[in-house]
């Protein structure tokens, strides 16, 4: 199921959560932190659980390991993402920031 950024807000969401559906959410444009913001709460606000991450972001970490000065900074997001990922373990639902195509998916994981 698709969803537009204007429709966050609608109960249409909030059914879908309700209901332990999966989803996307399109028409960001530039929204992404507002739209992130909207579902945590629409979830949370269910009881439930989620874990907010960037697609992609761990084979760029993966990928920094490889190289001297900057093989340390990627050390340091592994570290900073194994801790986020303990802290928000067995999430009901995980959230994928996708920035290049503008979009987040949510998805229900339990």
């Amino acid at each position: 199921m698709v969803v537009k950024y204007e429709d966050l807000d609608s109960i249409k969401v909030k059914d879908m959560i309700k209901r332990h559906e999966s989803f996307e959410i399109v028409g960001l444009s530039g929204r992404m932190g507002s739209a992130v913001s909207k579902i945590e709460n629409i979830i949370e606000t269910a009881n439930l659980s989620c874990r907010i991450y960037t697609y992609g972001r761990i084979a760029s970490a993966g990928a920094a390991l490889a190289g001297g000065i900057t093989g340390l900074a990627g050390v340091g997001a592994a570290i900073g993402m194994a801790a986020h990922n303990i802290a928000t373990y067995d999430p009901d639902y995980e959230i994928a920031k996708h920035i290049v195509d503008n979009k987040l998916s949510v998805t229900y994981k339990k």
